[in-house]
């Protein structure tokens, strides 16, 4: 090589040295790993407003994941029908994604793992994936998922004295007047659902009954409007409303209703009292997808759904609507102002 180099005319050599320099990008890019691909099965409605996506976005940057840069994120959304759920997963699946992220319950999970008995799925869903026998157990999955709950079962009975306390007065002062009767407000239908999703049904309506002396059970539009004028019936002074799908959908109804009856009520997901609802106490669900967005990024790098514990709610927030509770007459104590996380005037 030496000896041909030597013999080399300086034209020749300058051409040699240009088809090397072509060359170089072509071998250099083919070395450059491919993006892998995520699929996130939502099963409400597209909402570019959702931050969602962005907290999962978080989650997956702080395991050196990029969206754009090493990862793709092929979304597909439910539009609230069960329904197409299973064809979507399909869909995902045929993209050949590394991992299915699932948000909208139990049922896109189960679309995505319908789909695919080997992908790793990551959910978000607030029913108990264990009792619902889609996990062997929460602190070992066993299978090709794992994921968040948005699930707590002493959530309502903590709802239940913050709305007392906001009603009422702190504990101390109860015993100088009566206490206000809470009625209790959720959508008990359990048509449709797996036996263990029936069975934390059945479980949320026997502590309904111990604790409230009213619960009214609302399957439908025109159900909620009878179940407010009941509750006024019955003379009940403030209601607490369950975390519910369907009463996500109904939020403006639902709220309207409790600023025209005049009755002072709490909810679980934040969203509510950003309606005009009168305070909410719950998980963060911004910091769940975050968490799945970090579940997802270590089963990119190799980790095992099987052995991923499924997460459970360790931050929760309180939301008060401060013009809500003025307009009912209540005033918001100290305790509770600085306790909240949130204020809205």
């Amino acid at each position: 090589m030496r000896w041909q180099c030597e013999q080399m005319r300086p034209r020749d050599f300058i051409t040699f040295l240009a088809g090397l320099m072509a060359a170089w990008p072509l071998s250099a890019a083919a070395q450059v790993p491919p993006k892998l691909v995520i699929g996130f099965l939502h099963g409400q409605s597209s909402d570019p407003s959702r931050l969602d996506v962005t907290k999962f976005r978080e989650g997956l940057n702080e395991e050196g994941y990029v969206e754009g840069r090493n990862v793709v994120i092929e979304q597909r959304w439910g539009n609230n029908n069960p329904i197409a759920l299973p064809e979507l997963a399909a869909d995902l699946v045929q993209r050949r994604v590394a991992v299915i992220v699932t948000d909208g319950g139990l049922a896109a999970a189960r679309a995505a793992q319908a789909a695919s008995s080997t992908i790793p799925i990551v959910f978000v869903t607030g029913l108990d994936p264990a009792e619902n026998g889609f996990v062997a157990s929460l602190n070992r999955p066993g299978g090709n998922a794992t994921g968040v709950v948005n699930y707590d079962r002493e959530l309502i009975r903590k709802r239940l004295e913050l709305l007392r306390e906001l009603v009422d007065g702190p504990p101390h002062e109860l015993p100088q007047r009566p206490a206000t009767k809470i009625a209790y407000l959720q959508n008990f239908d359990d048509r449709g659902l797996d036996p263990g999703a029936r069975k934390q049904n059945e479980d949320e309506k026997l502590t309904a009954n111990r604790l409230f002396p009213l619960v009214l059970d609302a399957r439908s539009e025109k159900a909620i409007d009878e179940s407010f004028e009941v509750a006024v019936k019955h003379g009940i002074g403030a209601l607490l409303v369950g975390a519910d799908p369907f009463f996500g959908r109904q939020r403006a109804q639902i709220v309207a209703l409790a600023g025209q009856h005049r009755l002072p009520a709490g909810y679980q997901p934040r969203e509510f009292a950003e309606a005009g609802g009168l305070m909410s106490y719950g998980p963060i669900r911004l910091d769940l997808l975050r968490r799945a967005g970090v579940y997802a990024g270590r089963i990119l790098k190799g980790a095992n759904p099987a052995e991923m514990p499924v997460l459970t709610p360790t931050k929760f927030e309180m939301v008060i609507n401060l013009k809500t509770a003025k307009a009912l007459g209540l005033t918001v104590r100290g305790t509770l102002l600085v306790s909240a996380d949130e204020i809205i005037k």
